[in-house]
């Protein structure tokens, strides 16, 4: 999920939670008289823009009664997933809707933290099909999708166009331009994220699932990344740093630094989430009007990102239900969706949106991203997704960093990935 957020909000969030339950009368982990309808918190990791606060203003004008708290948690991704995991184990009952990345609905699910939900309650329909698959859990709705996200290549056009060139859709075509090309201009081939933390997890996913291969099966409980495919994605990653195409500077990069190097002319090929078109197209951007966005290329034609976003889960503990769903229908709603994209700069879940000639004016690289989404595929789901997160990223960068072979580096996952699943 790519959360921007403002340092420094501990004492405020605190401020802002004491002074929800102190306005809805209701002491943390009780229940307010009413049952199911009533006041609640929402937790979520920072809102930037500050539309969502602005949406929720909507919702408390027309249900007074069941009026929401925004809560913003801190920094990090690791430091919000940690609060809530602490409440939610604590059963404190402090957050009712819970905001939550993609990857954590199954780990949250089995451990019994958020409440299933009734299919038939939610328009699933009318979303992007792979997003409705990362809410779910051995075949039941633990959550609805809010925000989507699929990775994209962006590409400099200015200079494919000057040397005849199309963008890549394969990793040899991607290879021999980065490796050709990029030098002729005075750029560096090719970029991810490829610093240890869950970016890494995500381009080495991205990797194994565009050759053909897969991480794991049957919800966590079957191991398959010892594969061909699996080898041939890591080696590619390998192959790129070894060979030169990936600089090495590439390996600390995160979202961020791997953004301001292609903004700043000095990458060819990026790949990064949606947000970075904006920063690209910036007034203080040297690629403003000279870059495009395609899907990730595979090894014989376009590949397979993998799905980010968030997806939003009603807590075992939330002191009014039936709210708390009902606030989860709003938040999917189409005119609020439209907003998420519009007001937010995320891209929703709502399949329609993206072939909406006036959205598709405003933010041009829909079209593409729909295709992305398309073809996209949820990270490994486990109930131990944190370690398995940190197992791909070990791997991967030793891999990276020529330390493993890819193949050694393959088994090894292999063997890492079957003891976390012996935890179950």
């Amino acid at each position: 999920m790519r959360w921007i957020r403002a340092a420094g909000r501990g004492l405020l969030v605190a401020m802002i939670v004491l002074t929800g339950y102190a306005a809805s009368g209701t002491a943390p982990g009780s229940r307010a008289p009413g049952g199911g309808r009533g006041p609640m918190t929402l937790a979520t990791a920072g809102d930037l823009t500050g539309y969502l606060g602005r949406v929720l203003d909507g919702w408390n004008r027309a249900h007074p009664g069941e009026r929401v708290t925004l809560v913003e948690l801190p920094d990090s991704a690791d430091e919000t997933r940690s609060q809530m995991v602490t409440d939610l184990r604590s059963g404190a009952g402090r957050f009712d809707v819970l905001n939550i990345d993609v990857a954590w609905t199954s780990e949250f699910a089995a451990a019994g933290w958020i409440a299933p939900l009734d299919r038939a309650r939610f328009p699933l329909r009318t979303f992007l099909p792979p997003v409705v698959g990362t809410a779910t859990y051995g075949d039941r709705l633990y959550a609805v999708p809010y925000v989507t996200n699929a990775g994209m290549l962006y590409y400099r056009k200015d200079i494919l166009a000057r040397a005849g060139e199309r963008p890549p859709r394969t990793w040899a075509e991607l290879e021999r331009q980065a490796r050709t090309l990029a030098p002729e201009y005075g750029l560096d081939g090719y970029a991810g994220q490829f610093l240890p933390y869950e970016g890494l997890t995500v381009n080495a996913a991205e990797a194994v699932y565009s050759a053909g291969g897969s991480i794991l099966g049957d919800e966590g409980e079957r191991v398959t990344v010892d594969s061909a495919a699996a080898r041939t994605g890591i080696g590619f990653l390998a192959r790129g740093v070894r060979d030169g195409w990936i600089p090495r500077e590439a390996l600390g990069y995160t979202e961020e630094e791997s953004r301001r190097a292609f903004q700043e002319g000095r990458l060819l090929f990026l790949r990064n989430w949606p947000y970075a078109y904006a920063g690209a197209s910036g007034e203080d951007s040297a690629v403003a009007g000279k870059f495009g966005a395609v899907p990730l290329p595979g090894t014989t034609g376009p590949g397979t990102s993998v799905l980010g976003g968030s997806n939003l889960a009603v807590s075992r503990h939330a002191r009014h239900p039936e709210s708390a769903r009902d606030l989860l229908a709003y938040l999917t709603s189409e005119p609020v969706q439209r907003r998420v994209l519009s007001e937010g700069a995320l891209p929703p879940v709502r399949a329609a949106l993206y072939e909406d000639p006036a959205l598709v004016r405003r933010f041009p690289y829909l079209p593409a991203l729909r295709e992305s989404l398309l073809t996209a595929a949820p990270r490994p789901k486990s109930p131990h997704y944190e370690q398995v997160s940190l197992a791909v990223q070990a791997v991967a960068q030793d891999a990276m960093a020529q330390h493993q072979t890819p193949a050694a580096a393959v088994r090894r996952l292999a063997g890492e990935l079957a003891a976390i699943a012996r935890r179950r």
